[in-house]
């Protein structure tokens, strides 16, 4: 009797353990397929229930997700009314496993269906809509630097996937691509709800590089897409400000304010539009010392009076080409290469005066090598220049005068030869001595009023 006692109570220990074990084992054991890099989100859902496999035990990872599935998965997750139900689309049935969990997200304004009063239960969900699901069900608001190459231009699209991008839920492709119309796989979707409800699986957001940039156009066309076949959503104009993200092609994706859109990356630059670029060419130098009297040595005068006039229009906000800065030797044409090749505007080269000692006063020639808009505009500088600096010297104003000088004969650019006074004239000279500073500002007051003129 006792040993039957002791063996009764042995089997029943043994049944004890039986049944521990098998509560103990987890319900993920029981799926087949889970791919092993993401068996530990996978299988967190599948204990969760959140997850279940089909009549075979078996995921499917690569296997589409239908709209169905998607939301059945989201409404286990948020612990919705799964009962099947009448729903309210006309193409879901009442007796549906889906059909419970579908009404439930439609009443949490969680899902939506189409315009025709329909679902799709059936259809493939693709990864935009995976998007705005993930964003509904989980609240997501916060938007970050994420881009990608494939970024839809529709504000709301983008917004959704830069949302479950920011909250690390996706990542896109490793070609930096989203593919939002791709149909999403069982094991996708898996990962992405996973990483929502466990904040530990959630993988960093890819932040792209971006760039300050600035228009160099007068008006912009900002556009829904890349190229010029999409509608234009807004301008933009010369010197704002636009942060870009990726390339497409010649074009870039670009927000500027409350403009989010694509434009040609050509009418792009890195710093802002300088539209006031002068060159200043200090005449002679080098080897050829031009003319002198009462001391003074041409070069070196007009070398020092342009470098002073550099510096006050720097200080105005002015770009300054200088043809030289040094007692150097430069070639006509060159001095007109400089200029253009640089990106000058304007030309005005500076030089001293040299005749009878009884020649005196302040002159300024324009030429009229063309007959064209440079040529009123050289004029029109000419005589701005002219203007401050008799005012500014007190010397004997000898007027704007044309002539041929290569420099202002052989350059694109608006442009004048100042001739500040007669080195050759005692008290012209004795002027050009103490007035240097006086000349440099009044040559750039005049450059500054010419820019006025012009609107710059």
């Amino acid at each position: 009797m006792k040993n039957k006692l002791i063996a009764l109570l042995l089997i029943m220990f043994m049944a004890t353990i039986f049944i521990m074990s098998e509560e103990e084992t987890s319900a993920a054991d029981n799926v087949k397929d889970v791919p092993k890099q993401y068996a530990t989100e996978i299988n967190f859902l599948i204990d969760k229930g959140i997850v279940v496999g089909n009549e075979h035990g078996e995921f499917m990872p690569e296997k589409n997700l239908t709209r169905e599935e998607a939301a059945t998965m989201i409404g286990r997750a948020l612990g919705l009314k799964g009962t099947p139900r009448v729903t309210a689309f006309s193409d879901v049935n009442p007796t549906s496993f889906a059909s419970g969990f579908i009404q439930s997200a439609y009443e949490n304004e969680i899902i939506q269906g189409y315009g025709d009063g329909t679902f799709g239960p059936k259809r493939n969900m693709t990864r935009l809509e995976m998007a705005y699901l993930l964003s509904q069900a989980f609240d997501l608001e916060e938007t970050g630097n994420v881009y990608y190459e494939d970024m839809p231009a529709n504000k709301e699209h983008a917004e959704v996937i830069n949302q479950v991008s920011t909250a690390g839920i996706t990542n896109g492709y490793v070609d930096g691509s989203f593919k939002m119309n791709n149909p999403i796989t069982r094991v996708e979707f898996s990962l992405m709800v996973a990483r929502a409800v466990n904040t530990e699986f959630r993988v960093e957001a890819i932040e792209f590089q971006s760039e300050k940039k600035f228009v160099n156009a007068t008006a912009l066309n900002v556009r829904q897409g890349p190229g010029t076949n999409y509608q234009s959503i807004g301008l933009l104009y010369m010197n704002d400000e636009v942060t870009t993200y990726n390339k497409y092609g010649n074009w870039v994706y670009v927000k500027s304010g409350n403009i989010v859109g694509y434009v040609s990356q050509s009418y792009l630059q890195d710093k802002p539009v300088n539209n006031k670029i002068i060159a200043i060419d200090a005449g002679h130098g080098g080897s050829d010392p031009g003319a002198s009297g009462n001391g003074i040595i041409e070069k070196e005068l007009n070398l020092d009076v342009a470098k002073r006039v550099q510096k006050y229009l720097q200080d105005e906000n002015v770009e300054v080409v200088m043809t030289r800065t040094t007692d150097t030797f430069i070639s006509l044409s060159g001095r007109v290469d400089i200029a253009v090749n640089k990106g000058a505007d304007t030309f005005v080269s500076i030089h001293g005066n040299a005749a009878t000692a009884s020649a005196n006063g302040t002159e300024t020639f324009y030429s009229t090598a063309a007959l064209d808009q440079r040529a009123l505009d050289s004029k029109a500088l000419a005589g701005f220049i002219q203007d401050r600096l008799v005012a500014a010297l007190g010397t004997r104003d000898r007027g704007v005068k044309m002539d041929n000088f290569h420099v202002i004969a052989k350059t694109p650019l608006p442009s004048v030869l100042v001739e500040l006074g007669f080195m050759t004239n005692e008290l012209d000279a004795a002027i050009l001595k103490t007035h240097k500073q006086a000349s440099a500002k009044a040559i750039s007051l005049g450059i500054l009023d010419y820019y006025d003129w012009k609107g710059r």
